[in-house]
């Protein structure tokens, strides 16, 4: 029970943080409602849980909080400078784009795994998460750094000779346009 309490005690800390943007939101709500911010948070996770599981549009929804808030605090990263924090996000977007790619050529899967929306939200949620060894670090160097590693010469070559290929080819335009 001490681990759940330093997580609730965690997250009502996260809560009431002036800086962070959804403060002042909860702020209000729990002077409307008169409940406390942990309680009308939980109710938030509970309620999209529900939607992402039941509802129309869920996928719609768990791109939204894929996307969301890691550009936003991109964005931030992008404006500070500090190189932990760019590496960071980046690693996050590797992740997000290898799975949005993944996802795109084995659409049935959406289909067949049952609750699939909230899985892809949890996971997302989990590699966004503000921990050392969060998702993102966890999926990059376990999955995608060594098959990166193991074919990136093969890629450049592919990608060189593409380029090549486009550079000759337009410079063939523009001389016959001339």
């Amino acid at each position: 029970m001490d681990k759940l309490d330093t997580y609730k005690q965690q997250l009502e800390k996260e809560l009431a943080d002036d800086s962070k943007p959804w403060t002042k939101y909860f702020k209000l709500l729990e002077e409307k409602t008169n409940l406390p911010k942990i309680y009308i948070f939980s109710g938030l996770v509970g309620f999209v849980a529900l939607y992402l599981a039941f509802g129309y549009a869920a996928e719609i929804l768990c791109n939204v909080i894929g996307i969301a808030y890691p550009a936003y605090i991109s964005m931030k990263a992008v404006e500070t400078k500090e190189k932990t924090d760019d590496t960071k996000w980046l690693t996050y977007w590797v992740i997000f784009a290898t799975f949005s790619t993944v996802e795109f050529f084995s659409l049935y899967i959406t289909r067949i795994i049952p609750f699939y929306w909230l899985i892809k939200c949890v996971f997302f949620i989990w590699c966004m998460a503000p921990i050392e060894n969060n998702g993102s670090v966890v999926m990059y160097y376990k999955v995608i750094r060594p098959y990166f590693l193991k074919h990136e010469s093969t890629v450049d070559n592919l990608l060189g000779n593409a380029t090549d290929q486009l550079k000759k080819g337009a410079e063939g335009i523009f001389k016959k346009s001339n």
